[in-house]
């Protein structure tokens, strides 16, 4: 995998003409893109068609948790669209996230036969360990992802979603998952209205472990995103000799 082909960029609008943009320009540059609620809410299934039918990845971040029955139909309907990645909550637990896992099977197949991976979500990382206490979760942040990463190992995740910093945790506990990482902040770039706790550097995350990088504002808010990309771009390569 190259460094480029690690990004994925999180298209986190509600405006579809903006996303369109962003993955004309970006499309060859990067691994993927990421649709989280924010662009599924504004502008639903279709636009994941979309872009899967012009040939992106997409990283479908809708970290579903319900009962098991109910996250199976929908990663069903997920899957169906083509995704590559799905996220669910671990803390649904190793049944809600097997279903999940048992029903992007036969409808990814379907779809292209890329197949979906599911991907379980650790702990946010707007969360730090003040709010992991008021949450009733048992803390510190790294102990609460270690013991959702075995959750989402007994319950046959691909992977797991994490902030940097936990990153030997989900080794120590899912040594095979494919970790995605966001909270991605490149040094010396500001970000509007950043509410995230537990970050680090491209390069910094890759040389910790990470496989992918989930980075929206510091390329989607940069004057030139392309620009930004190949940025963070060159300093994963500079973390993958770390």
């Amino acid at each position: 995998m190259t460094a480029r082909e690690r990004i994925f960029v999180a298209l986190d609008t509600p405006d579809a003409a903006r996303a369109r943009e962003l993955v004309s320009v970006l499309r060859d540059r990067v691994g993927g893109f990421k649709i989280g609620l924010e662009m599924f809410c504004a502008q639903g299934p279709t636009f994941v068609r979309e872009l899967v039918d012009g040939g992106a990845t997409v990283f479908l971040d809708l970290k579903l948790h319900d009962i098991p029955n109910t996250v199976a139909g929908a990663a069903a309907a997920a899957a169906g669209l083509g995704a590559s990645f799905l996220t669910v909550h671990a803390l649904g637990g190793p049944l809600m996230i097997r279903r999940a896992v048992e029903a992007v099977s036969e409808p990814a197949r379907s779809a292209g036969g890329r197949g979906t991976t599911v991907l379980a979500v650790t702990v946010l990382t707007s969360h730090d360990d003040r709010d992991l206490e008021r949450l009733g979760l048992g803390g510190p942040a790294s102990a609460a992802v270690e013991r959702l990463a075995a959750l989402a190992r007994e319950g046959g995740a691909g992977g797991v979603v994490c902030s940097p910093r936990e990153i030997p945790h989900v080794r120590s506990a899912f040594p095979e998952a494919i970790v995605v990482v966001p909270g991605i902040r490149p040094s010396g770039v500001a970000v509007r209205a950043d509410d995230q706790q537990r970050t680090d550097t491209p390069g910094g995350a890759v040389a910790r472990g990470a496989d992918r990088l989930v980075v929206g504002r510091p390329i989607t808010q940069a004057p030139d995103p392309l620009a930004a990309a190949e940025a963070i771009a060159r300093d994963i390569a500079s973390g993958e000799g770390q």
